[in-house]
């Protein structure tokens, strides 16, 4: 047996070795796609955002010629929701200024193309930090009120709560200002809608401090959770981050899982301690995350380390703030030319986790899912998006699936995706839209009731269809 492991292993580390040369050899082209590989499209150009009057000198100049417009930012979510067949892409990227900070009022304002790692660069000097953002800090500012990200932050829902106000290029090339009292329609109909509305210029974000946090991590059960969480988490105002994680591992699955909290505490931070840490150990951890990619050994493996690790791990470590809010994510690049990694994400209210991951696992097993990971957050109810999938109090599930870049393996996953919609519905809950576009569109409407008002304020707003993507194509038509 340990041979075979051996063999397998010496087999892993060719295909490894091949996968990360294939990553850095490839080229420009003109072909778009996003992270997870599954769409592409043949766009016109690319053009990156170098000031607001190219910004605006683009825009006029694709709509004069009948071009398309897609906005593009990190070029993480994954249901072409950055580009279009022949579209003039804006790569937002470049357009990366922090502008101003009023400190008294803690209001930072910074161009779209701007990362929360460029953020955090620049508030860590100055002991503050963002309110809301994703797990991790790659994204830029643009893509993520586009997308209306939410974080792990127990004290805020999405990323929409921390805007106080935006400048909006729209289809004529005219500059709006948008805040919840100046053309405030758009301000819930934008965020949250996928660059469909025009290209979000710079914004102003309120900010926090930056406290030093205690770590502890807890072990429990997914049916123990939401009283535990409730009960001994959300009870204390002081603790201010959480994430769990379900065990992916064949003889627990979806069942063990361990809570990571972050709580306040009243330390002022050290040198050592407040300065930025980066990611360590990326192609050994990469390594370590194919086994279980390839086998099932490797999930139940890396799943028992990581329960030997918390169990030994030193009680009250100490993070700031910034620092709890970049974790570790390169590792998790996966560049294969046979498959490929994607992500979901589905919300139910409190009282129906457990009954969701119930339905969950028994699809993951029925349909033998290649399951890779799976997370859970908590996120407070928040409908100021148009379409709003925090509509509860209650749990993010976010999982990580290894799918096949073949049409069988699509055809697969699109299968397993509409299973877990279904499941998701029948729980009161949502799913995220910023991923694939496997769910049907009577799915989405069922899920979201206000989709077909959104697309109609998109044809208002826009009514020449200048800004497009392919999610805008699959879904927008269908219920006219």
């Amino acid at each position: 047996m340990k041979k075979r492991y051996l063999l397998f292993i010496a087999v892993y580390l060719l295909s490894f070795a091949f996968s990360v040369y294939g990553s850095w050899s490839r080229g420009p082209e003109l072909l778009m796609t996003d992270v997870s590989r599954t769409l592409s499209r043949k766009v016109t150009k690319i053009v990156p955002a170098d000031d607001l009057k190219s910004l605006q000198d683009t825009v006029r100049e694709a709509a004069e010629k009948g071009l398309p417009v897609s906005i593009a930012g990190a070029g993480h979510s994954q249901g072409g929701h950055t580009f279009y067949e022949d579209a003039v892409v804006l790569d937002m990227k470049p357009f990366n200024r922090i502008l101003h900070l009023d400190e008294k009022r803690r209001i930072l304002r910074v161009q779209s193309g701007a990362t929360w790692a460029d953020i955090q660069n620049y508030l860590n000097p100055l002991n503050l930090s963002v309110r809301v953002m994703q797990s991790s800090n790659i994204f830029t500012v643009g893509g993520s009120l586009s997308s209306n990200v939410h974080g792990r932050d127990l004290h805020h829902g999405p990323v929409i709560e921390t805007v106080e106000s935006f400048r909006l290029l729209t289809a004529d090339g005219t500059l709006l200002n948008v805040s919840r009292e100046e053309n405030k329609e758009l301000f819930g109909l934008a965020i949250g809608g996928f660059g469909l509305f025009g290209v979000i210029v710079d914004v102003d974000l309120r900010v926090t401090d930056n406290p030093v946090y205690r770590i502890d991590t807890f072990m429990t059960d997914y049916r123990s959770f939401p009283g535990w969480f409730r009960n001994e988490i959300l009870s204390r105002p002081e603790t201010e981050l959480a994430i769990a994680r379900l065990s992916v591992a064949s003889d627990s699955l979806l069942d063990e899982m361990y809570v990571t909290t972050y709580t306040r505490t009243d330390m002022k931070a050290t040198p050592a301690l407040a300065e930025l840490q980066e990611e360590r150990f990326v192609e050994r951890n990469k390594f370590l995350f194919g086994l279980s990619r390839k086998w099932d050994w490797g999930k139940d493996f890396i799943w028992s380390v990581q329960k030997k690790m918390f169990a030994d791990a030193p009680k009250g470590e100490l993070i700031t703030r910034n620092n709890a809010m970049r974790p570790d994510i390169e590792f998790l690049e996966h560049r294969s030319p046979t498959d490929t990694d994607i992500l979901q994400e589905y919300f139910v209210p409190a009282d129906r986790f457990t009954a969701f991951v119930d339905e969950l696992r028994t699809i993951v097993r029925q349909e033998k899912v290649n399951l890779l990971n799976a997370t859970v957050r908590y996120i407070r109810s928040n409908d100021e998006a148009h379409l709003s999938y925090a509509r509860h109090d209650g749990y993010a599930v976010v999982i990580l699936i290894n799918q096949k870049l073949s049409d069988q393996g699509t055809a697969h996953i699109e299968k397993v995706t509409q299973q877990l919609v279904d499941a998701v519905i029948r729980n009161n809950g949502t799913y995220y839209l910023t991923y694939q576009l496997y769910p049907t569109p009577e799915q989405l409407r069922q899920v979201y009731p206000k989709a077909d008002s959104f697309f109609d304020a998109k044809r208002r707003y826009d009514p020449n269809g200048l800004f497009q993507n392919l999610f805008y194509e699959r879904y927008a038509d269908h219920g006219k």
